[in-house]
């Protein structure tokens, strides 16, 4: 383990994070609201702390380690979520503590978009500006870790996808292809951002809330400048054109990037991955709507299927953002939107839940041991587009699976333990652990009024959601500290 290393590396990390302390800055000078001085304190707070960390070990030439990648992303996502609290703690704007601070940032940070604050449309353009860029850079981050590290990590079964990044390919050092491959990404996610600001601000938002529900679409986050989030505008072009780009979000980012190196859509269209991901999001869609007009909701046909695209695609990927109030649907309505937060966007995306290329090799999986049972001699390779799996992803595959759906009991459990009903409790897990943000029940309207622990429990299950749970559990295991 390098410890030096891993302290330059994390320094450097703070160094960077402390110089997005200034945007806020300028939005608070434009507006003239006079709010400047948290984020001043808190940029020089985190720079000072990130000098420390670095200048000590800056000449240090060490290569990083796999080993060494599993803290580091934990780390990352960590620390930057108590930094991220410094200007909310600071600020005399924003009625939270310690506790709601850390939680508001690591919502933030992870793309989860779970909120503790309330009164949003008469809060500090400065704040609000502050939480939309939290989530924008986190996501920026989940595109790097999903596509060039959880890969190279082989964290449950997505070492598929090493051979489908462009970079060269090292198993022991990371640092060559991080860099590489975040450049390339980086573009990609800019460039989209840009895209879905102007049609917003085209379709009738300010360029401010263009901007800032742009950062939170594009990293599917869920946070918003208003309460009733995108209901704010009850514009269905704005609706439509957030749909779309939340499921891009939701979709692997390297594969958008390969479409954009060949200058051809089909790329999309032979990504089993995105097949079954889009196949999911049309058959979610049609069962909402048809439920929607069954039940004599309040929405004529066009209403029900842009409210049930909106909501499918926001809760799908973990977004959050809502076009109408989901949890006030009828019958079995937001159940289902909750359960498809678990199987959550593509693997390589800002996204949540397990995955769909998992989802996609259980059910491939589970079809073959069925043609077993009538075929007991039958030979049948199980593949997945033009891949054929091996038995070992199958099983990273299974028991990222069996860990996810432990963890989803255990901390429905717990929740209970804190005074919750058990369709609240089961709503927060999925809220955290999915990176989805919103809930039914109780945490309907907001995460204020849950216990503060709970809240901690929720900000430990935001960042293992993030992690893709088993870069943090390792941690905890004896034998990764072993020399």
């Amino acid at each position: 383990m390098h410890f030096a290393l891993i302290s330059k590396i994390l320094g450097l990390l703070l160094v960077v994070f402390s110089f997005t302390m200034m945007p806020p800055v300028a939005v608070s000078y434009w507006y003239q609201e006079g709010g400047e001085t948290p984020f001043l304190i808190s940029f020089v707070l985190t720079l000072a702390l990130g000098l420390a960390l670095w200048l000590p070990f800056f000449r240090n030439k060490a290569e990083l380690q796999t080993r060494d990648g599993f803290l580091v992303v934990t780390l990352f996502w960590s620390v930057l979520g108590v930094i991220g609290a410094l200007p909310l703690i600071i600020s005399d704007d924003v009625p939270v503590g310690f506790t709601d601070a850390v939680f508001e940032s690591v919502s933030g940070l992870t793309t989860t978009g779970a909120t503790v604050l309330s009164g949003l449309d008469f809060m500090p353009k400065s704040i609000l500006y502050y939480r939309q860029q939290l989530q924008w850079l986190g996501g920026m981050g989940v595109v790097v870790l999903a596509v060039a590290i959880l890969p190279m990590l082989g964290i449950g079964g997505m070492q598929l996808y090493k051979a489908e990044i462009p970079g060269p390919m090292k198993d022991a050092k990371l640092t060559p292809r991080i860099a590489e491959t975040a450049k390339a990404l980086w573009y990609v996610y800019l460039f989209i951002t840009v895209a879905c600001a102007t049609l917003y601000w085209a379709f009738g938002m300010s360029v401010f809330d263009a901007i800032c529900h742009s950062f939170s679409t594009v990293a599917t986050g869920g946070f918003s400048t208003h309460d009733a989030s995108m209901a704010y505008w009850d514009n269905p072009w704005i609706d439509w054109t957030a749909t779309t780009f939340i499921l891009i979000g939701g979709v692997n980012f390297a594969l958008h990037f390969a479409v954009w190196r060949g200058r051809s859509l089909l790329v999309f269209i032979r990504d089993p991955e995105f097949r079954f991901f889009i196949g999911l999001f049309l058959i979610y869609t049609s069962i909402i709507t048809a439920g929607l007009l069954f039940f004599h909701y309040d929405f004529n046909f066009a209403d029900a299927l842009r409210h049930s695209a909106f909501q499918v695609a926001s809760f799908s990927t973990g977004t959050g953002l809502t076009s109408t109030n989901a949890a006030g649907f009828p019958g079995f309505i937001p159940f289902l939107l909750v359960f498809t937060s678990f199987i959550g966007g593509c693997a390589g995306s800002t996204g949540g839940g397990m995955k769909a290329v998992r989802a996609a090799l259980v059910f491939h999986h589970s079809i073959r041991e069925l043609r077993r049972l009538i075929y007991p001699n039958g030979v049948f390779a199980l593949r997945f587009g033009r891949q054929s799996i091996p038995d070992r992803v199958l099983q990273a595959v299974w028991g990222f699976v069996g860990v996810y759906i432990t963890i989803s009991v255990i901390f429905t459990l717990l929740f209970t333990m804190t005074g919750m009903d058990l369709t609240t409790a089961v709503s927060a897990v999925a809220a955290s652990l999915n990176n989805l943000g919103v809930g039914i029940g109780e945490v309907g309207a907001g995460f204020a009024n849950i216990t503060d622990s709970a809240k901690w429990m929720m900000t430990v299950l935001m960042v293992a959601g993030r992690l893709e749970i088993f870069t943090l559990l390792v941690l905890f295991t004896p034998m990764f500290w072993r020399q």
